[in-house]
């Protein structure tokens, strides 16, 4: 089976990632989108980051009612920080049947070098491109990646903390069930 792997924090998980995870899905005709919640980015700032157990529980309940959508906890098995590649073995070694496919946003393409032993994932996995805004397509080798269609969404989890932590309405950029989540568990407020 083809599986999509789409990686994040989901700090939390809102609209865009949701949309971006089914359009991609569509677009591909891929029956599963994996949502692989990585505990700590080595790329990323963890002062704001909620617990990974939080997120995953925000994740869970908020995709539970889409059929093609999977939170997946792999790396929480993993050393931390969480390296793709080792995601990606882990996986293989535990799916042998599956054909895992890689979605992720032109935003990460000028920094995709520095991922661990990158020259390795794009040789054997195929990348799935989604468009962000300010991050034009260069230098891209079509037989590695391919470039999506889908809506360039203009959400960020970062917009989203900063709007709960300002006091300001939120709730138009996540799921009714996130939204739910982050204020039964007083998510985000400091």
């Amino acid at each position: 089976m083809n599986i999509i792997l789409f990686f994040g924090s989901f700090n939390p998980i809102h609209l865009g990632h949701l949309i971006l995870a089914q359009e991609a899905a569509l677009l591909t005709n891929t029956t599963e989108v994996w949502l692989v919640l990585s505990p700590q980015n080595p790329f990323k700032n963890t002062a704001d980051l909620l617990d990974e157990k939080v997120r995953l529980q925000i994740l869970q309940k908020t995709i539970a009612h889409i059929p093609i959508l999977r939170a997946s906890d792999i790396e929480f098995d993993l050393p931390k920080p969480s390296y793709t590649i080792q995601t990606l073995e882990s996986l293989q070694q535990i799916h042998p049947q599956h054909h895992f496919k890689i979605l992720i946003g032109t935003d990460i393409l000028p920094n995709l070098h520095k991922w661990r032993n990158y020259e390795q994932l794009i040789h054997t996995y195929e990348f799935l491109v989604f468009p962000r805004n300010n991050y034009p397509v260069v230098n891209m080798p079509s037989q590695y990646f391919t470039l999506l269609p889908t809506p360039i969404i203009e959400i960020s989890s970062t917009q989203i903390r900063d709007r709960i932590k300002g006091g300001l309405p939120y709730a138009h950029l996540v799921a009714p069930e996130t939204s739910k989540e982050i204020i039964d568990l007083k998510c985000y407020k400091h």
